[in-house]
């Protein structure tokens, strides 16, 4: 499992490196990441690092959604996959959560054009 977090990490990391300098761009990096990690956490069963992430991921991923709301209808369902990623995480269901922020992720890269 570490294994998987270090990959989705670094994948996160290489997005975020390689997104254009763009405010929106690089909410929607930092929302993938946090998204990333919050997906392995889950998937090792860590319902607390789950919500942690997930709620940074939903900061970043609001900011994106606000700059350019009317070109970011994947954004807009990403934020509604966190929020319930963020529910199920409180609620200790880590397997839930991570499916919601896996979807979030699917979202997010559609945003833009990935």
């Amino acid at each position: 499992m570490k294994l998987k977090f270090i990959v989705v990490l670094m994948g996160a990391l290489a997005l975020g490196l390689s997104s254009q300098a763009n405010a929106t761009e690089h909410h929607t990096a930092q929302a993938l990441e946090h998204s990333a990690m919050a997906t392995a956490h889950g998937q090792d069963g860590h319902a607390d690092q789950l919500l942690k992430h997930a709620e940074e991921g939903l900061k970043h991923a609001e900011a994106a959604e606000k700059e350019h709301a009317e070109a970011h209808v994947h954004m807009t369902e990403a934020v509604k996959h966190l929020k319930e990623a963020i529910d199920h995480a409180k609620k200790g269901h880590a397997d839930v959560g991570t499916k919601h922020t896996e979807e979030a992720m699917v979202h997010m890269r559609q945003s833009i054009g990935q």
